[in-house]
């Protein structure tokens, strides 16, 4: 039977991601910080392979079952930031920094541009849907792109020949390019594949503004922010939305560094900040 976790670490995905995504902005000299060049490996092409099988409307629903409504553990925001600092524990091929360390840094970098203080807590906060792994959760059912299910996959999807394997694909009800919605129905009312995007939008949603709610749903929604795909869903609220994920999204792959933050210098601030937002502790 293949691994469910073809991966050699959870966020090989992103490794991926610079490689499709390279910032524009960037020197042709600066550090090149995951980024596979012409290649990519067989694990990635493993991962989407199990991701895009397995990502369905009905287990989109049992996920949403399982974890929405119901407790798996109460702990605060700096608790969920230090647990999901041990799952990260294999050696980087771009840096040694912690997990925390890099949410820190996606963080300041925000910070340092003169962001809203709720800006610069989404950018600490964003990737805490990763302890979903905790929980025992294959790795193609915690990252990876997102995107609608119930409709037509998008070609812009990465490796979208992979959905021939996705049960969805042989339900006629969802292969229209709307499928169970209508059009300009709202993202918000279309199912989103499962992972650590949607679980954390869920925990956190109600304490945010909104547009740090999309940005922490969508950031992963590759296909919408930076295909321009299923833009027949979107209403006027999306609309609006998606010039804050793609403002964030720049903070999300391109703000790591080999210099490590102070997390105990910076931990004062950034927990008067949680409690700025959020209570002492969250159901998880």
């Amino acid at each position: 039977m293949a691994s469910q976790q073809p991966l050699k670490k959870l966020d090989e995905w992103e490794d991926d991601l610079l490689r499709r995504y390279p910032n524009p902005e960037l020197p042709e000299n600066a550090p090149s910080f995951r980024n596979y060049k012409e290649t990519v490996p067989d694990r990635v092409r493993e991962f989407y392979r199990l991701n895009h099988r397995n990502q369905s409307v009905e287990f989109g629903r049992r996920k949403r079952e399982e974890y929405l409504g119901r407790s798996k553990a109460t702990m605060s925001v700096w608790e969920a930031l230090e647990l999901l600092d041990t799952l990260v524990d294999d050696s980087d091929p771009d840096t040694e920094l912690s997990q925390i360390q890099h949410c820190l840094q996606t963080a300041e970098a925000i910070r340092s541009d003169g962001h809203p203080r709720w800006f610069v807590l989404t950018g600490l906060i964003h990737d805490l849907g990763k302890i979903l792994c905790l929980w025992n959760e294959p790795q193609w059912a915690v990252t990876g792109d997102t995107f609608p299910v119930g409709c037509a996959f998008s070609e812009k999807i990465v490796f979208a020949e992979f959905f021939k394997d996705n049960p969805d694909s042989q339900n006629p009800s969802y292969q229209s390019e709307t499928g169970i919605y209508q059009p300009g129905i709202g993202l918000d009312n279309v199912m989103i594949s499962w992972g650590h995007d949607e679980y954390l939008y869920q925990v956190v949603r109600d304490h945010l503004p909104l547009p740090a709610a999309a940005m922490i749903r969508y950031h992963s929604f590759y296909p919408w922010h930076q295909e321009s795909a299923y833009q027949i869903l979107m209403n006027d609220h999306d609309r609006e939305m998606l010039r804050w994920v793609r403002a964030f999204q720049p903070y999300d792959l391109y703000s790591k560094s080999q210099s490590p933050p102070d997390v105990e210098r910076l931990k004062p601030y950034y927990s008067e900040l949680i409690d700025e937002f959020f209570p002492r502790v969250l159901a998880w």
